[in-house]
């Protein structure tokens, strides 16, 4: 276009226009009668932006990352604090020193896994009988603990957060049989679905009908989106028993779980989950196998009987009888 009285005169109504559009659209708010357009050059420019956006993404993404871990950190060190000021709230009689035990083991696994835990205390349960398995602890919305977030404690998997009020929240029991979560075997990295059962072992189906599993085999959580319910890595149980495959798309197992569901008292809700899936170094350490007693006897003959030695030259056992010399095969 030249430079024409007319083309600078176009140009400056053009930017008068821009201003005034640019005006009622910050006073329109949602209801701004320009959002038709600006969703149809959204459709049309949307591309155009994405294929530019792209190239700067990884500064983008640097300067993210960078802002992320001071906002991890700075949540770690809180979460720190707080748990410090459970740990001296505990006191320092016999039941406080249990208590204190039973944090300090919660800390070691959540530390392990890079879990990022608000300290609690179980103050509620529910019935068992005919009902279903739940604990009520101390923390809630204003502890920053949401729905669906996972519980543990310093053995393994407590179960998840199902209701939150301001200062308080259930726990649904891993042994509560509506309660199932993925699992995953240690080493082999067999996928399946553990299911509660009251008092009795956890179910496990999983995935592989052909699943080579033997006793003594330990399962972690798989972990969900985004780390609801489940976060990844959180140890489950030992499997007490394999039944037979039978040639069926799954397979079941029964899982002797690590937490003693009627003996809960100190829990940690996950509130911010690991960086990456920490899967088998949260695992307890196997026990050692107890070394097997030998016992090494001395017989000491008689005054009247003769030793190996004599009994040998006299051609007879130590007992008196003849010996008798077998021939050489």
């Amino acid at each position: 276009m030249r430079d024409t009285k007319e083309s600078r005169l176009l140009l400056v109504l053009l930017i008068a226009v821009a201003f005034a559009l640019i005006t009622v659209d910050i006073r329109g708010g949602e209801d701004s009668p320009v959002d038709g357009a600006r969703q149809a050059a959204a459709t049309v420019f949307g591309p155009i932006e994405d294929g530019v956006s792209s190239a700067v993404d990884p500064v983008g993404n640097a300067i993210s990352a960078v802002r992320a871990s001071g906002d991890r950190h700075d949540r770690l060190a809180a979460l720190e604090q707080e748990n410090a000021a459970l740990k001296a709230k505990l006191g320092s009689d016999d039941r406080g020193r249990s208590r204190l035990a039973q944090l300090d083991k919660m800390l070691k696994l959540a530390g392990e896994g890079q879990y990022g835990i608000k300290g609690a205390q179980v103050i509620g349960i529910g019935a068992a009988q005919g009902f279903s398995w739940t604990v009520t602890i101390d923390v809630g919305a204003h502890d920053g603990i949401q729905r669906d977030m996972t519980v543990l404690n310093g053995d393994g998997l407590v179960g998840r957060v199902t209701t939150v009020g301001p200062d308080s929240s259930t726990v649904l029991l891993a042994s509560d049989p509506d309660f199932t979560v993925g699992t995953r075997m240690e080493a082999g990295d067999e996928l399946g679905f553990a299911s509660g059962q009251g008092d009795r072992p956890l179910r496990v189906e999983l995935l592989n009908g052909k699943a080579e599993v033997k006793k003594g085999d330990r399962l972690v959580t798989f972990g969900s989106q985004a780390d609801k319910p489940f976060v990844p890595g959180v140890p489950v149980g030992v499997v007490s028993r394999v039944d037979p495959s039978g040639g069926d798309l799954t397979r079941t197992l029964y899982v002797t779980p690590y937490v003693s569901f009627t003996k809960l008292d100190i829990v940690g809700v996950v509130v911010q989950g690991p960086k990456k899936d920490p899967r088998d170094t949260v695992l307890p350490d196997k026990p050692k196998p107890a070394p097997r007693p030998t016992v090494t006897v001395t017989v000491t003959p008689g005054a009247g009987e003769p030793g190996d030695g004599q009994a040998a030259e006299d051609g007879q056992g130590a007992d008196g009888q003849p010996q008798i010399e077998q021939p050489e095969q």
